[in-house]
């Protein structure tokens, strides 16, 4: 038993790190407490109650389901990756660090049952999408991704859409909608234009009402 929760805290902590590294929401401790949780939650389950099992007789009938308490993880893991998800304007922050702790706990939990194999594959397999995967897709997909025309604006509370549209309209783009959400703190104004955007966030950027410009998909 000690062995399998050694070895769920050592994977946890592993994918851990590379979230410490990235300097996200939940790190090395979050990852390796959820991983060493669940595994002791799986040996809990399937090995906490062998004294009522021996205690039952003719006259008392006990079943043992193993996985109705780890099987509690998986549906209360979802508290803690809503935690890490953020909203920042119209952009969401965390999904992936939210995936890594249900799959760290996934983990914890086959390393609590003693699959050590598929617990390191896995363990594995997660490095791999949370590092080179990364890279890898994003080459890729600049590569068959059409050029952007969707620009996100983030701007300061006493700015208006007006000023912003009128310096839009002083680089040579059209605008063909936007949309404006408003905030305690900020507006954020979501413009399509008639071509691609790259050569406008730079000149954005330097506009003293813009807290932040991107463009996305």
């Amino acid at each position: 038993m000690l062995l399998r929760l050694a070895v769920a805290a050592a994977l946890g902590g592993a994918i851990g790190v590379e979230r410490e590294l990235r300097e996200r929401e939940a790190g090395l401790r979050t990852h390796l407490l959820v991983a060493l949780g669940a595994a002791l939650f799986t040996i809990v389950s399937a090995f906490g109650f062998d004294d009522v099992l021996g205690r039952s007789g003719p006259s008392v009938l006990v079943r043992l389901d193993p996985s109705r308490i780890a099987a509690q993880v998986v549906s209360g893991i979802g508290f803690l990756g809503a935690g890490a998800i953020i909203r920042q304007g119209l952009s969401v922050r965390g999904l992936t660090t939210a995936a890594s702790l249900w799959i760290v706990a996934a983990i914890g939990m086959a390393s609590g049952a003693g699959m050590y194999a598929p617990a390191a594959i896995g363990t594995v397999i997660v490095l791999f999408s949370l590092g080179p995967l990364r890279i890898l897709a994003y080459r890729a997909m600049e590569r068959f991704r059409p050029e952007e025309k969707r620009l996100v604006v983030e701007l300061k509370t006493e700015a208006t859409a007006s000023q912003l549209l009128t310096d839009v309209h002083g680089q040579g783009y059209s605008v063909h909608s936007f949309e404006l959400d408003e905030e305690t703190d900020r507006r954020v104004v979501v413009l399509h234009l008639d071509h691609p955007v790259g050569p406008l966030v730079p000149v954005l950027s330097d506009v003293d009402y813009v807290l932040a410009v991107r463009w996305r998909k």
